[in-house]
C-alpha cells in the first residue's frame, strides 16, 4: 500500500496545528505509520498460511482461522490509521476555502480594500469549530479501534498454543500462531501509540477551549479599558 497520501497530508496540516497538534503528527507518523510500513506489514507476513494446525481433515484449518482471526490485525490498522488521518484534510480544505473566498473579495473590491480575514489559517469562527469537530472525531475513532481489537480478540495477548473445536474440525484440535511474541510486543505498541494520540487530542481540545474562554473573558475587560482611556485623553484635550 503507497502511503505517501497520507504522508503529504500529514505535513500539510502541520502548519495549521497547536503544539499538541504538531505532536500528535510526530507522533501519527513516526511511530505508527512508519512502524507499520516498515515492520508491522512484514511481521503479520500471509498470517494464514503461517497459522498451522495438527489435523488434515479439509476445511479445519480455514474454519479455525476464521474464528480467531476475524478480520487481520494490519487491515485494521490501515483502516485505523486512514480513517484517524484523513478528518485533517477538513482543515485544510477549510483554509482554501477561506484563502479562494479573500481573493475573490480582493478581485472584487480592488487590492486596497480591507480584508475579510487578518490570517486565513488562524483558528477563529467556523475554522475553530471543523478543528475541534476534527480532534474529536479523531479520538473517537481510535478509541473504538482499540476497544474493537480489545472486543474481537479477547485482549492483546498472543497464545502460542490454540484450542479449536468447530465444524468440521473431528475433534479439539491444536493450532499455533507463527511468531506469537513479535505479533503481541506490536500489538501492545500499537494500542499504547492510539491511546497517547487520543490523549494528546484531549490535551489540544482543552488548550484550544481554554485559550478561548480567556479571549472571551478578557475582550470586554480589554475594550472597557480602551474606553476608560479614549474617555480620559478626550476630556484632558476639552
Amino acid at each position: 500500500m503507497n502511503w505517501a497520501f497520507l504522508q503529504g497530508l500529514l505535513s500539510g496540516v502541520n502548519k495549521y496545528s497547536t503544539a499538541f497538534g504538531r505532536m500528535w503528527l510526530s507522533v501519527v507518523f513516526l511511530f505508527r505509520l512508519m512502524v507499520f510500513v516498515v515492520a508491522a506489514e512484514k511481521v503479520w507476513g500471509d498470517e494464514q498460511k503461517d497459522f498451522s494446525c495438527n489435523t488434515i481433515q479439509p476445511g479445519c484449518h480455514n474454519v479455525c482461522y476464521d474464528f480467531y482471526f476475524p478480520v487481520s490485525h494490519v487491515r485494521l490498522w490501515a483502516l485505523q490509521l486512514i480513517f484517524v488521518t484523513c478528518p485533517s484534510l477538513l482543515v485544510v480544505m477549510h483554509v482554501a476555502y477561506r484563502e479562494d473566498r479573500e481573493r475573490k473579495y480582493r478581485a472584487k473590491h480592488g487590492e486596497g480594500c480591507g480584508r475579510l480575514y487578518s490570517d486565513t489559517g488562524k483558528k477563529r469562527g467556523g475554522l475553530w469549530w471543523t478543528y475541534i469537530l476534527t480532534l474529536i472525531f479523531k479520538m473517537v475513532v481510535d478509541s473504538v479501534f482499540v476497544f474493537l481489537l480489545y472486543y474481537m480478540y479477547e485482549g492483546y495477548n498472543f497464545p502460542a498454543l490454540i484450542k479449536c473445536k468447530e465444524d468440521p474440525c473431528p475433534n479439539v484440535v491444536d493450532c499455533f500462531i507463527a511468531r506469537p511474541t513479535e505479533k503481541r510486543i506490536f500489538t501492545i505498541f500499537m494500542v499504547v501509540t492510539s491511546l497517547v494520540c487520543v490523549i494528546l487530542s484531549l490535551l489540544e481540545i482543552f488548550y484550544l477551549v481554554g485559550k478561548r474562554c480567556c479571549e472571551c473573558v478578557l475582550s470586554p475587560q480589554y475594550s472597557r479599558q480602551l474606553t476608560v482611556t479614549t474617555t480620559l485623553v478626550n476630556g484632558k484635550e476639552g
